[in-house]
């Protein structure tokens, strides 16, 4: 397999500082025209809605400079320039870590006063060589930043968190000087020894959550982890609606069985003719019963039934919000999602026959088309969470 069938997965979880409505710690992430991916892990000095514009400005600033070609050391020296300076501490208000992944595995990190990164390698953690530069100019008491260029290749993983998790535990008999950074990175590294197929989100929330068990449960700072997993891409196929022509079904059925990664069916319609062209009995599951999503069902060889319309406008809403990765929600719509966090390239397949329940004047007002709910999703998927799609309508 060559170089061009990379997939690099970034996800991040966050925690507010307890008692605060908004973090102080930023993540971003885009993908630029060429296909490379930028991040930005950027904290703001303190807490709340100061901290959170702060880091917000930095984070926007770093985003755009590297994505319009800048060069990242030349693009953190214009951020430390450009930010405001702690008049009292003399030091700058917000620090920051960006990142570029290149689609050939070339990476380039610049790190201002953020916690050193952990990079793993399929050997385990190494310590990455950097180029440390001086920011002259800046009126700053720490005025230099650490330049990072490596090669990412299959297997390895890059892990960047704000100091609420190094720091975390401060104060307690077991960790009197914090978490620490050495300690962090060997957590790390035996979270990937015990589970080596662990994703970008399923890692970045098990750091959290042991920085927040330090902290007893009550996080004295802002506690954010960026994890970027580069890999060979995962695939999922979320099917949903009947095709134009019943003389269709046949091949959308099979197509559907012959896909070779997880398999989603979105509509009692479309599972029906599925069931009915492969033989295979679809069952409702009462076991969970929502107040808002209609039950999910059961279907062997099938990762998970739903209905469509009403699942697809609450994956939409959420995918949109970002709210379910601290939400305790749980039906088809969140297990939908889970799902396709957890896979890298989503192909959509979407049947064109209109369903005459959904033209009824009485039904909600939000139930959109469904060829505009999935363009909705797959705009979210591949903004917000860096997914790759395919979309084909039959």
């Amino acid at each position: 397999m060559n170089e061009s069938s990379l997939f690099f997965e970034v996800d991040y979880y966050q925690i507010n500082k307890s008692g605060m409505s908004v973090a102080g710690d930023v993540f971003l992430s885009t993908r630029s025209d060429d296909g490379s991916i930028v991040t930005v892990l950027a904290d703001g000095l303190g807490s709340g809605i100061k901290a959170n514009v702060l880091a917000t400005l930095t984070a926007k600033m770093a985003s755009v400079f590297v994505l319009n070609s800048m060069d990242i050391r030349k693009s953190a020296e214009i951020i430390i320039d450009t930010l405001p300076v702690c008049s009292e501490r003399k030091i700058g208000y917000s620090t920051f870590t960006v990142a570029r992944i290149e689609h050939d595995g070339n990476a380039y990190i610049i790190e201002y006063d953020n916690p050193g990164f952990v990079f793993l390698s399929n050997n385990g953690a190494e310590k990455i060589s950097y180029e440390r530069i001086d920011i002259k100019s800046s009126p700053v008491k720490k005025n230099f930043i650490n330049y990072y260029s490596l090669h990412l290749e299959r297997g390895n993983r890059l892990v960047f968190f704000s100091d609420g998790v190094t720091q975390s535990g401060m104060g307690c008999a077991s960790t009197p000087l914090g978490w620490g950074s050495a300690n962090t990175g060997e957590y790390i590294e035996k979270l990937v020894r015990s589970d080596p197929g662990i994703g970008a989100g399923k890692l970045s929330r098990s750091i959290v959550a042991q920085a927040l068990a330090h902290d007893i449960y009550k996080a004295h700072d802002d506690i954010t982890c960026e994890v970027i997993c580069c890999r060979e891409p995962r695939k999922l196929l979320l099917a949903t609606g009947p095709s134009m022509h019943s003389d269709k079904d046949r091949e959308m059925s099979e197509r559907i069985r012959d896909f070779k990664g997880c398999r989603i069916i979105c509509g009692g319609t479309t599972s029906q003719i599925v069931s009915r062209e492969l033989d295979v009995e679809v069952e409702v599951d009462i076991s969970k019963i929502s107040r808002d999503i209609p039950p999910k069902s059961v279907m062997k060889g099938i990762d998970l039934v739903t209905e469509g319309i009403l699942t697809l406008c609450r994956i939409a809403e959420l995918l949109e919000s970002g709210k379910f990765r601290n939400s305790d929600e749980s039906n088809a719509a969140t297990e939908a999602i889970a799902l396709m966090m957890n896979n890298d390239i989503i192909y959509f397949l979407v049947g064109t026959r209109i369903n005459e329940a959904h033209q009824d004047p009485s039904m909600p007002r939000e139930i959109e088309i469904r060829r505009n709910i999935i363009k909705k999703i797959i705009y979210n998927l591949e903004n917000k969470y860096l997914k790759k799609t395919e979309l084909q309508f039959i």
